[in-house]
């Protein structure tokens, strides 16, 4: 299958993806006030499980990863020889900076600043969410994220699909190490079947149907991304509202914990993006790899995050908090770092 680079050359940003922050926002308040309202509806789905795992919740993750996972094309890794300085950048923030400089950032603000402000029964549930957030790197709106820099798109490709292929084989073992760090005890199979549940099996299928899509000619598969690519969102918006319907006592009663939970990810996102860029421009890599390098080094498969924290810890628990608000800010500081990267253009090239 030859590599398809127009992925990254339509549309900037749909409608959703652009006011992402705004849906989230009101899926806070709808999802809490549905869940003060109608309690016992929301207990009901809580109890739809079948050996840990969610059904309605597995059902939307799966409608929210599939359309994203149909965009990476494992053929892109060909491409990796041509851009080996900023693949390298890009791994070696993804797996040995994000996971280990999240623990850490998780450990001082969660443990320490703000544990007066927070549940003290919820300190580690917190940072197994913003752990969880920090070991999975970007899938789907780095593609958005690369166009806005005008990324190159082979590079973006042959990045996305290489991390996907490591996500693989790394993500339960790297979440499992950091917690044990954190003195966080998770149960292996939990964590070995969220891997299978919400990698594997969705990336196996996703590639199936691209190969049938493709196979009708690129502009059929357009056309079908154009329409499902709602759905995912849809199915997004959903999850967080069933989210926020669980988290709504939690919230009401300590309604500054969202703002708390969002420093150590804001302060995680703006260090990786910068020392990502920095490290492009020292190694003597091209702009259109250093933009998007920067911004896949930042961003987070949040779709995936979140589905392993209900499936980990719970609806109601910290974790799964943590990681929503991740999805909460992950457009507007973005968005920011886009603005960055394309002002600094000039500093660049000088360097």
């Amino acid at each position: 299958m030859s590599v398809q680079p127009n992925v990254t050359a339509r549309a900037p940003m749909s409608f959703f993806e652009r006011y992402l922050t705004a849906w989230v926002a009101l899926c806070i308040v709808v999802g809490i006030v549905l869940g003060q309202w109608l309690p016992a509806l929301f207990k009901s789905i809580g109890a739809m499980e079948v050996a840990k795992v969610n059904l309605p919740v597995g059902l939307l993750i799966w409608v929210m990863i599939i359309p994203m996972l149909l965009k990476i094309d494992f053929s892109a890794m060909s491409q990796i020889r041509g851009h080996m300085r900023g693949i390298g950048v890009t791994l070696f923030i993804n797996w040995l900076v994000k996971p280990f400089s999240m623990a850490l950032l998780g450990y001082i603000f969660i443990r320490v600043l703000f544990a007066p402000l927070l549940p003290a029964d919820q300190l580690d549930s917190y940072i197994g969410g913003l752990i969880l957030l920090a070991a999975a790197p970007c899938t789907a709106m780095v593609f958005v994220w690369s166009r806005l820099t005008g990324g190159d798109p082979y590079f973006t490709l042959s990045q996305v699909a290489m991390n996907d292929l490591i996500m693989v084989f790394a993500f339960a073992p790297l979440v499992a190490f950091l917690l044990g760090v954190s003195s966080i005890t998770v149960p292996w199979d939990t964590l070995v079947t969220s891997v299978v549940l919400y990698i594997v099996v969705p990336v196996i299928i996703a590639q199936v149907l691209r190969k049938l899509l493709l196979a009708r000619g690129q502009a059929s598969f357009d056309t079908v991304m154009d329409k499902i690519q709602p759905l995912s969102i849809a199915a997004l918006l959903a999850t967080l509202v069933l989210l926020f319907a669980f988290q709504g006592d939690a919230i009401l009663r300590q309604p500054l914990v969202i703002l708390l939970l969002a420093v150590p990810i804001l302060i995680q996102v703006l260090f990786t993006s910068s020392l990502a860029y920095w490290l492009n421009r020292k190694l003597g890599e091209k702009h259109s790899v250093a933009g998007p390098s920067a911004l896949i080094g930042a961003s987070n498969f949040f779709e995936l995050a979140v589905a392993a924290a209900i499936s980990i810890f719970g609806f109601e628990s910290g974790a799964a908090l943590a990681t929503v608000v991740g999805v909460l800010i992950e457009v507007p500081v973005m968005l920011l770092v886009v603005f960055v990267v394309n002002n600094s253009r000039d500093w660049y090239a000088r360097g």
